[in-house]
């Protein structure tokens, strides 16, 4: 991983990242005791990052509709019976914490970040969703859309390592594909194009970093590691390690580096658009 200037590098073990949330949480209570209820219900309290994020899942989710009782059953019965997902949802906490320069301890995605957050509750809908529990898959897409601005349909795909910066009014359709290592911005959409049914919507490629307000519409690919311009539309298929920007986009250049999205460079140079 590559850290940002002044960051600890994070030991990738499962109990070390955990060790160092609580660590974490610890330091936080007593620099600012104001938020100690908070952090020993979300954070020290539990045995484990799978217990923590099911806690916050049903408690950010929760409504008069469902109870957070309700919902912490249900993650932790998916945690449980499927490791997969405290894997995913670690790797998703470290490209956030190497990734974004506002980002200086674990604890700040799993108990303030939304984008992370969100991410967590669209992967518990696609567990669902993946054993034909539909209807409440779309209750989870619902309140995450309702308490998030966030709005992932839970059959949509969705790589591991994955940043969504900010996520406000972030749209992933049914049938679009995410890969691994993948960064994006608010007001990204990947979306169709139509009312067609069928395979519609966008398959990103990875380590592809998407930057703000970009719309990718359509069945299209984009290739591994490229990069999509802030305010971009594509229609049309990108190759992989390029850049494209504009509407519509168009490719106008190399994608600047072998990681886009691990270097979060979102410059263009000016010969770039001439």
């Amino acid at each position: 991983m590559n850290m940002q200037d002044g960051k600890t590098p994070v030991d990738l073990d499962r109990d070390a990242i955990w060790a160092q949330v609580r660590d974490e949480a610890a330091t936080a209570v007593h620099d600012e005791p104001l938020l100690g209820s908070l952090i020993h219900a979300g954070l020290l309290h539990h045995h484990s990052l799978e217990a923590a994020l099911a806690y916050r899942f049903s408690m950010k989710l929760a409504s008069g509709e469902m109870s957070e009782q309700i919902l912490r059953e249900l993650a932790d019965r998916a945690y449980a019976a499927t490791p997969e997902l405290g894997d995913a949802a670690r790797a998703d906490l470290l490209a956030v914490y190497d990734r974004d320069p506002a980002t200086h301890r674990l604890i700040q995605p799993i108990l303030f970040f939304k984008g992370f957050q969100a991410l967590q509750a669209y992967r518990m809908a696609h567990w669902l969703y993946q054993r034909g529990r539909h209807d409440i898959a779309y209750f989870v897409q619902m309140r995450c859309s309702e308490c998030f601005g966030v709005d992932i349909h839970p059959a949509a795909s969705i790589g591991t390592g994955v940043m969504i910066d900010h996520a406000h009014s972030i749209v992933i359709g049914e049938t679009a594909s995410v890969g691994n290592d993948v960064s994006m911005l608010h007001s990204v959409t990947l979306g169709g194009t139509g009312k067609e049914d069928g395979d519609r919507h966008p398959k990103i490629g990875d380590g592809v970093m998407i930057g703000a307000g970009a719309k990718v519409l359509g069945n299209i690919r984009v290739g591994a590691h490229s990069r999509i311009a802030a305010g971009s539309v594509v229609l049309h298929e990108v190759p992989g390690c390029k850049t494209v920007a504009g509407v519509p986009a168009r490719v106008v250049g190399d994608a600047g580096c072998p990681e886009p999205s691990q270097s979060m460079n979102q410059l263009l140079g000016i010969d770039d658009y001439f």
